[in-house]
């Protein structure tokens, strides 16, 4: 009685463990490790008005280089509020996309290195990890932030393409 005991708390153990191990140890995607963090309501509102949610809830993996609200709120007075109107959804979700990277790229990657980066809209990217890191003229703040369909690095500014 008590292997059957046992076998049944590991069992039990597995069904909870296994998806976060298998998921690298995050239990949110991109979209939802967004929205639980304050620092990115206006990033996810911009996601929404351009109709993203569902292409960064997808597999991926992507790289998100994460505006925060201080970025946006740096934007020329009138910039944000005329983007999310829906007649400039294109062009939203061109900027966003913009900050988009396919398959997973950390810190350590670039760590040294210069190099241009493809972004999903088509547009390319400028990456610096030689003193720090920078993306096109942004620093990333915070970086390697894992979630289970890629990861995302917080920077200090607005892309764009």
């Amino acid at each position: 009685m008590k292997k059957f005991g046992r076998l049944n708390f590991f069992a039990v153990v597995m069904i909870f463990i296994a998806p976060v191990a298998i998921a690298g140890g995050h239990k949110k995607d991109i979209v939802d490790t967004a929205a639980s963090n304050k620092q990115f309501s206006t990033l996810v509102a911009a996601v929404k008005a351009a109709g993203l949610v569902d292409t960064l809830k997808s597999s991926g993996p992507f790289t998100v280089f994460a505006p925060t609200n201080e970025a946006f709120a740096a934007l020329p007075k009138g910039t944000l509020e005329s983007l999310l109107k829906p007649e400039n959804k294109t062009k939203l979700a061109a900027i966003l996309k913009h900050h988009v990277v396919s398959g997973k790229v950390l810190a350590s990657d670039v760590t040294g290195k210069k190099l241009s980066q493809a972004t999903v809209n088509g547009t390319k990217i400028d990456i610096d990890g030689t003193s720090g890191v920078t993306v096109s003229g942004a620093k990333v703040i915070s970086a390697d932030l894992g979630t289970t369909n890629g990861v995302i690095h917080v920077i200090d500014k607005v892309l764009l393409p």
